[in-house]
């Protein structure tokens, strides 16, 4: 069981969006995938994307352009890719030659 000590609600300061705004990338990822479905979600990925990171629905994770794609179309841009890697190793990575459909971009969230 959890000690009765810890807190069991975000502390106020959380509340706050300009706090995210200092926060590193890594405490936004933790906050985003482990307080789902919270008002502190909403405003890590509203930084992230602020960040230039994009969500990609299909694969659940956050990416980021390494330099611009190699390829543009309507319905996708494909290169070279940093993602988030919440499964295995909780870091960063490099995705070469990746196929960024917009189909699975999430842009419903705006900044």
């Amino acid at each position: 069981p959890t000690p009765s000590s810890y807190p069991t609600t975000p502390a106020l300061a959380f509340e706050n969006p300009a706090i995210f705004e200092k926060l590193g990338t890594d405490a936004l990822f933790f906050i985003f995938y482990y307080s789902q479905g919270t008002y502190q979600q909403y405003l890590a990925a509203r930084e992230l994307k602020k960040q230039s990171w994009r969500y990609h629905k299909k694969y659940m994770t956050w990416f980021q352009r390494h330099e611009e794609p190699k390829v543009t179309t309507e319905d996708y841009e494909q290169g070279t890719y940093v993602y988030f890697d919440y499964e295995s190793g909780w870091c960063q990575r490099i995705k070469p030659d990746f196929r960024f459909e917009y189909a699975y971009l999430e842009d419903s969230l705006s900044i």
